[in-house]
Formats: structure tokens, sequence, C-alpha cells
């Protein structure tokens, strides 16, 4: 199976803590719905800081990613369609989806790793 990466942009997050918390239930139900495929099931950024080529550093995103999963998949076709019932397009939230590119690490070649 091939590793795709779910890239969360932007969404309106809901304005009350019991909504907040619906839509948290959604979520963890659709991710339990995918079983063993879900790798790493959500990982939320926070205290984002720019880096400029000029080496300065800045609070804050050029994007408007708020997290990624990763879950596996037999096809992009399989992904999209998955991506499709995420509960964050239910707050006018977006998915990128990306299927991850197997690269070998040059830190280890006696036992060269990989990402997919």
């Amino acid at each position: 199976m091939r590793k795709y990466i779910f890239v969360y942009l932007g969404g309106k997050f809901p304005e009350s803590p019991a909504e907040s918390q619906q839509h948290f239930q959604k979520y963890q139900q659709w991710l339990q719905s995918l079983g063993d495929a879900v790798i790493n099931p959500a990982i939320p950024f926070k205290d984002t800081h720019t880096i400029h080529s000029d080496g300065r550093a800045e609070p804050g995103t050029m994007s408007n990613i708020s997290g990624l999963s990763i879950i596996q998949f037999n096809s992009m076709q399989e992904a999209l369609k998955t991506a499709q019932s995420c509960p964050f397009l239910e707050i006018n939230g977006t998915l990128e989806v990306s299927e991850m590119v197997e690269v070998a690490s040059d830190l280890d070649s006696a036992n060269s790793r990989t990402i997919n």
C-alpha cells in the first residue's frame, strides 16, 4: 500500500465548545472507520513560524495549513474518495492529498530506510 498525506487547509472552527466537540467526534469516527489504513491520524500545528530566504524568522504562516494526517491506500483514487468524505470539509476546510514519495536515507546507507 502507498502512503498519502492529507493536508488540512483553512476551515472555520466551530464557535461553541459543544459544536467543537461534535465536530471532533465526527472526525474521530471518520478516522476510526479507516481502521488500520491510518498511520498517523492527526498532526495539528500550532505556534507556526516562517523562516525567509534571508534567515529572518517571523511568527505566522504563509499558508493556512492547520495540520496533516498520513493514511495508506492502494491508489490515489481511493485516497481522494476517502478525502471527499472527511468531516473537515463540513467546516469549509480544504484538503490537499499527495502521495508520499519513497526516498532512501543517506543517513543510514548500510540499512537504507524509506519514507514510503
